[in-house]
């Protein structure tokens, strides 16, 4: 699955780079003391976030902008060394973060003692929504009988989640929004491992992505329920939202950019333009709505007023069923 996503993602960037290849940028003209500056991702360079930033980094350094732009990838920890890395790096704009809501339930499991706004908003970039999935083995076959089953037996339903991870806040907030409670089954390999462990049955419920949500009924070995977003897929335009069905929830995997706190204006709104420019792009957005992924641009402001809103979203959850650090 990661190969069959980073080879896609690949090959866009390459047509994306070859045509863009001639174009040049005319953003600000802030003043570095780099030639090219680092973007940390602190996961592996095969995973989602690694494969979409090394084609951000492909795609803006064919507009031919000053500095240069480097992936870094500095895995570890649930992204926590990346994020303490990037942190307490020179406020220069010459290092810049690849975030998403790892650090805020990094920060609510106590694993960083930092949140968001221990850096400077840049932009939001991509929004990957969440589609909320079971094994094809389970009774019921649409979400009204799976909350049902939830309520019949709460705490019970075996739910596959990489444990204190955004997977596992996902069906907290579900269960905070429809009185529901599910037991948790911690897995390793992200999403792959759920679907995994769905298909054979060692688990009910999880979330799956977009090729095994366009894949379900194929075998029989998936069902795919709900997607937490505003409004349906093209990619899976029978797949209804779960606003439709009554339950007011999004839930996305959002990636975004972030510079060290302190970083002056002028070098954060020539990153913000850069990145915006990028999102723009037809062939890039192409090639991210084939995998389930949207380029959804805020930013400065607007992408710090969204984490606000979504942090406060996180710890209410967090504190209402005490976890991490509102257990104690």
């Amino acid at each position: 699955m990661k190969t069959t996503f980073m080879t896609s993602l690949l090959a866009g960037a390459a047509v994306l780079g070859a045509s863009m290849a001639m174009q040049t940028t005319t953003v600000s003209a802030a003043n570095f003391s780099c030639s090219t500056a680092k973007i940390i991702v602190p996961w592996g360079a095969g995973g989602g976030t690694g494969v979409i930033f090394g084609t951000f980094e492909k795609t803006i350094n064919a507009m031919g902008v000053k500095p240069a732009l480097k992936m870094v990838t500095i895995p570890g920890a649930g992204g926590t060394k990346g994020a303490k890395e990037a942190q307490k790096a020179k406020a220069d704009g010459c290092t810049l973060f690849a975030i998403h809501q790892s650090v805020l339930v990094n920060n609510i499991m106590g694993s960083l003692k930092f949140n968001w706004d221990a850096f400077d908003t840049v932009a939001m970039v991509t929004d990957t929504p969440e589609i909320i999935g079971a094994g094809g083995h389970v009774p019921y076959n649409d979400l009204k009988g799976m909350l049902a089953a939830a309520k019949a037996n709460p705490g019970k339903i075996l739910t596959g989640v990489s444990f204190g991870a955004t997977s596992h806040l996902l069906w907290i907030l579900l269960g905070s929004k429809t009185g529901t409670s599910f037991k948790y089954v911690p897995f390793q390999g992200g999403t792959a491992g759920r679907i995994k462990g769905m298909r054979s049955k060692a688990v009910d419920l999880g979330g799956i992505n977009m090729a095994a949500a366009q894949g379900q009924k194929k075998d029989g070995t998936l069902k795919a329920f709900a997607i937490a977003a505003d409004k349906r897929s093209p990619l899976v335009p029978d797949l209804p939202t779960l606003k439709e069905l009554g339950v007011d929830m999004n839930f996305s995997l959002t990636r975004g950019v972030v510079v060290p706190k302190g970083t002056s204006k002028d070098k954060i709104e020539h990153w913000a333009a850069i990145f915006k420019k990028a999102t723009q792009n037809a062939a890039f957005k192409k090639s991210m709505a084939a995998k389930g992924t949207s380029l959804v641009y805020k930013g400065p402001a607007a992408y710090a007023k969204w984490f606000a809103a979504t942090s406060n979203d996180f710890n209410a959850a967090a504190k209402g069923v005490k976890l991490g650090r509102y257990g104690k």
